[in-house]
């Protein structure tokens, strides 16, 4: 199975309280094209994990196994957060998302 990681447009701006943060899938011409798994999340200064955004990935079972599976070639968020977790995270977790821009908050 090939997997590509995708870079994502994120922009986030801050209001007391409230995150506003967008998040663009790109468009990829490929002949076997798959959902990307994606996890947003804010840091600290210190690069520690302060909040899950979103974690989107297949969540109903697949013929390789359950599709929380691959959420560990999410690496970054893997080893700060995500290996922690027990999934789904409640209003966190959802279905893998379609190319264009989506929206947090």
């Amino acid at each position: 199975m090939r997997r590509l990681l995708l870079p994502l447009l994120l922009i986030a701006s801050m209001a007391s309280a409230e995150v506003n943060v967008m998040v663009e899938i790109p468009r990829i011409d490929a002949s076997e094209y798959h959902r990307p798994y994606v996890a947003v999340w804010v840091e600290d200064g210190g690069h520690e994990v302060v909040a899950n955004l979103a974690v989107w990935y297949a969540q109903k079972e697949t013929r390789e196994g359950a599709g929380s599976k691959w959420l560990a070639d999410l690496r970054q968020w893997w080893r700060r957060s995500g290996r922690d977790q027990t999934l789904p995270i409640d209003g966190v977790s959802g279905a893998t998302r379609p190319v264009g821009q989506h929206q947090l908050r």
